[in-house]
């Protein structure tokens, strides 16, 4: 009887230790964090545009990140044709944004933003021509990625030439007259539409001088 009992003692005893170390093990289970918000620059974009003939680059860049996950605030754009690559400093993000326009690669103007370069062309013995370098490449198919930390993919190409702006050089003009590139149609048309002002001008110096003639005929007559 006496060693049942002891049996049964003990037998709670254990239960009364092991209880405690049991309800601390459940309470010490891992703690999951909860992972953090990614960046992203969702929203952003980049497009081409032509204005006065000069290509340009413009975008919007938009940093969302809630967690301040991200390691920077510098902003650029990376061409890539997969054999060239070109990365185009477009400034520092203030409060997560940043937008404006850069030229793009290969183009250039003078003070007054008159187009003097366009990416694959250059100005040889007297008259522009195409070449393989200066940026040519980036008139082709490429891709374009916005990078921050995190990175965006955005389409691109170079802007197409219209009637109202070439972005790309007139075949006979100087890069030192600049005030004079535009799309050669339409310069051929400024230059028609001033000759028939022209000729009609001198043809109505010539019926002047005609009728004064007849005047001094019959003066001369009648004297």
């Amino acid at each position: 009887m006496l060693r049942k009992t002891l049996s049964v003692l003990a037998v709670a005893a254990i239960i009364a230790v092991s209880g405690p170390t049991a309800a601390l093990a459940v309470e010490e289970d891992p703690y999951t964090p909860i992972d953090p918000t990614e960046p992203t620059l969702a929203g952003s974009v980049a497009a081409s545009e032509c204005e006065g003939d000069v290509p340009y680059i413009s975008y919007t860049v938009t940093l969302t990140d809630p967690d301040g996950q991200s390691t920077g605030n510098d902003a650029s754009l990376v061409l890539s044709s997969g054999a060239n690559s070109v990365t185009i400093p477009l400034g520092t993000l203030v409060n997560g944004q940043l937008a404006g326009k850069v030229l793009w690669p290969g183009a250039s103007v003078d003070g007054a933003g008159n187009p003097t370069g366009w990416p694959g062309w250059a100005f040889v013995d007297g008259e522009w021509v195409e070449t393989t370098g200066n940026f040519a490449w980036t008139r082709g198919s490429i891709s374009a990625v916005l990078q921050v930390n995190p990175d965006l993919a955005v389409p691109l190409s170079y802007p197409p030439a219209t009637p109202n702006c070439a972005a790309q050089p007139p075949t006979a003009l100087s890069p030192d007259s600049p005030e004079t590139a535009s799309v050669d149609g339409a310069a051929l048309a400024a230059t028609g539409g001033a000759l028939p002002y022209a000729v009609a001008g001198t043809g109505l110096g010539l019926v002047g001088l005609g009728v004064a003639a007849v005047l001094l005929r019959r003066r001369s007559a009648r004297s």
